[in-house]
């Protein structure tokens, strides 16, 4: 009994919002200059939930699933606009082809590990199958992103099921999102420290739209770190390739913007090159086996994409890009942001052969922040 009540307290401290470090904001480092929406998170944008399923199992298994989906009238028969953009294709990101060719996105988006995609395709398949509606559905393309966790996790055990990645997608909610080691960020280790799952978003004044832009990363990459625009990892003398010592570089990073923006494919795929901006601003380099990947969605119910159309002529309403800009400036800070957050509110992890990774040392980061008057 004992047993059973220290392994469900150890569950519970990855699975409770909230629980660990503060993020970025919590101590004064406001990056940007575009205010947040109310939870700084991707739900702020309307219509969009997030859910996690964490997996810590024995002294191994330290994985999970996170899925976004970006409403929740049926995916499938009201898809929406999407787009992808390859930063570096060393990657397993399932969907991504009959996105960019069709220009939507008719599934939720799960984030996984790398060898778990298969699993997850099986997965929404079913789940998209299962949907009312959907009774004559022959064809479906899942889309299904990852990182690879394999030094904190027994990653070729394959231990993410396809009840996993259902149960992350019934309790998929809007309103504040867990960020750090939490769902498909639980093994992941990013600039040499914890990484995790990180969200912001930001909201344009009026005069510029007033659109909402949110952002969630699975960080799990290398470089030199950089806060707000100070070198932090040199500051600490812990980055890529230092002395040769450490050369822990690979393993991709997955970002997802959405946006209630009345964007279609040609402008999202243009919003996805510049969310791309914001892992340059923290100081990732993209390695060589770093899978670098933005999809973008909006949920602008003027430019969803039935299914079955009604008519031969489509007509939508989409912003001029004219306007566009304000929203690119949006999508490089919210990127920025949400990867320090999965930084700060992960929690230290050991796994698979002992391996151990810790948070990023909040004191030594806030008082090189204070020097550099990065702290508001």
């Amino acid at each position: 009994m004992r047993i059973a009540l220290l392994l469900l307290a150890a569950a519970l401290l990855f699975t409770i919002p909230g629980h660990g470090q503060k993020r970025a904001r919590d101590y004064g480092i406001s990056i940007g200059v575009i205010p947040t929406g109310a939870n700084n998170a991707i739900t702020d944008v309307s219509g969009v939930m997030v859910g996690h399923t964490t997996l810590i199992r024995g002294d191994s298994v330290r994985t999970g699933v996170t899925v976004i989906l970006p409403h929740g009238d049926g995916i499938f028969q009201q898809k929406v606009p999407s787009a992808v953009f390859v930063g570096n294709g060393f990657g397993k990101l399932a969907g991504s082809t009959q996105i960019n060719e069709l220009g939507n996105l008719e599934t939720p988006i799960v984030l996984t590990n790398t060898l778990s995609v298969a699993t997850a395709m099986e997965a929404v398949i079913s789940y998209t199958l299962s949907q009312p509606g959907n009774e004559d559905v022959y064809s479906v393309n899942a889309v299904v992103g990852e990182t690879n966790d394999s030094y904190l996790n027994d990653i070729r055990g394959r231990h993410v099921g396809v009840q996993d990645v259902l149960d992350a997608i019934k309790g998929a909610q809007a309103g504040p999102v867990a960020e750090g080691s939490i769902g498909a960020g639980t093994g992941t280790v990013c600039f040499g420290y914890k990484g995790g799952i990180g969200t912001t978003s930001r909201r344009l004044p009026e005069n510029l739209g007033g659109y909402t832009i949110g952002v969630l990363v699975q960080t799990n990459f290398g470089g030199i770190l950089q806060i707000d625009g100070v070198p932090v990892g040199e500051a600490l003398g812990r980055f890529s390739f230092k002395d040769q010592l450490f050369n822990n570089v690979d393993g991709s990073c997955m970002i997802i913007v959405a946006t209630d923006a009345p964007l279609d494919h040609r402008n999202l795929e243009r919003l996805a090159k510049r969310a791309f901006l914001g892992l340059g601003k923290t100081g990732g380099i993209v390695s060589h086996g770093s899978g670098d990947y933005v999809v973008a969605f909006s949920t602008h119910p003027g430019v969803r994409i039935a299914h079955q159309p009604d008519q031969k002529l489509v007509k939508q309403t989409v912003l001029h890009q004219n306007y566009t800009s304000p929203l690119f400036m949006a999508a490089i800070e919210a990127t920025e942001e949400a990867i320090i957050n999965s930084l700060f509110a992960a929690t230290s992890v050991t796994g698979i052969m002992g391996h151990q990774v810790v948070p990023i040392p909040l004191d030594k980061v806030l008082s090189i922040l204070k020097k550099y008057k990065r702290i508001k």
